[in-house]
């Protein structure tokens, strides 16, 4: 029992995650893009539907009062289909995988400021004749500030080797109890909530998620070429409280800027930055099967603990 008062105390003064009254240990999610057209410049007509699967399980191991072991494993499935025959060397449909495992230490400072050391491995892949380079590998580091009860926010940078080559973010952490219904909690520019609490059941407000992943292609006809996925996900969320510890949440919205480009493994860049390459001239490969923008729907199923 004082083991779990460690954990629950460590975890509400030193948080990764994007809720201030309850932590998230378990998320399974399914993501339904509504099927949306080839853009104009394609040579295809009919339409193309992403489908994708996420898990996230978070297992912090509290070692004293002031330091924490925190650790996650993520799944993700990407999936884009249609009816289409295209050339052999043009992945279709395509299914990209993710398994993410971050690990590191969180130290707690004096007046509840932090410091967060997370590294960052990663298997980026479509499960066909793996190797060393389909793995990648990356961090992050943060420095948490307690301005005040109601605000803490943190700055940081996330690095990751890509498959396209070096990705640095500056990262803005952030947790802000506006008042005792409203407040904001992210980890900007990758994802971020405004959340209203209705009553002790219901939240809703509006959320969005953004992050380019690559993935490294290993079926015999394109092998060794990557897939570079971008989005940016803006919508609404409603999360309900089915019984204590278990909720249900929905959002739905719009993908902007949603691609999945493919290119040969040595067509890469200098560096990405957000909304900003530099030395990038690459060809993409696929470029007639763009698809167009359009609404999806997710649905979530959440084990949390209260704080």
């Amino acid at each position: 029992m004082k083991r779990i008062l460690v954990i629950l105390l460590v975890i509400g003064s030193v948080s990764l995650a994007n809720a201030q009254e309850t932590f998230d240990i378990l998320t399974i999610s399914r993501h339904f893009g509504t099927p949306q057209p080839f853009e104009s410049e394609s040579t295809y007509t009919g339409k193309t539907t992403e489908r994708g699967t996420m898990v996230n399980l978070v297992v912090p191991i509290a070692l004293n009062e002031k330091q924490i072991w925190y650790n996650s494993a993520n799944y993700m499935h990407w999936n884009v289909n249609n009816d289409i025959e295209m050339a052999d060397h043009i992945a279709n449909p395509i299914n990209v995988y993710g398994l993410i495992l971050r690990t590191g230490l969180i130290q707690k400072l004096s007046n509840g400021n932090s410091i967060q050391v997370v590294f960052i491995p990663r298997l980026m892949t479509d499960f066909k004749n793996i190797d060393n380079k389909h793995f990648q590998f990356g961090g992050t580091f943060i420095y948490e500030k307690m301005y005040h009860q109601r605000l803490k926010i943190g700055y940081g940078v996330l690095y990751n080797q890509e498959v396209f080559g070096p990705n640095v973010t500056p990262l803005l952490n952030l947790e802000w109890k506006i008042s005792e219904r409203w407040s904001m909690s992210g980890l900007l520019p990758i994802y971020s909530k405004v959340k209203y609490k209705v009553n002790e059941k219901i939240n809703l407000g509006i959320q969005h998620f953004g992050l380019v992943t690559s993935y490294r292609l290993g079926k015999e006809a394109y092998q060794k070429d990557y897939i570079e996925r971008k989005s940016i996900e803006l919508g609404l969320f409603f999360r309900y409280k089915i019984v204590d510890g278990i909720h249900l949440e929905g959002r739905y919205g719009y993908s902007l800027g949603r691609s999945y480009n493919q290119y040969s493994q040595d067509d890469k860049i200098d560096l990405a930055l957000p909304l900003v390459t530099i030395g990038d001239d690459r060809t993409q490969l696929n470029k007639n099967s763009n698809f167009s923008n359009g609404t999806y729907a997710n649905v979530r199923l959440v084990y949390a603990i209260k704080l």
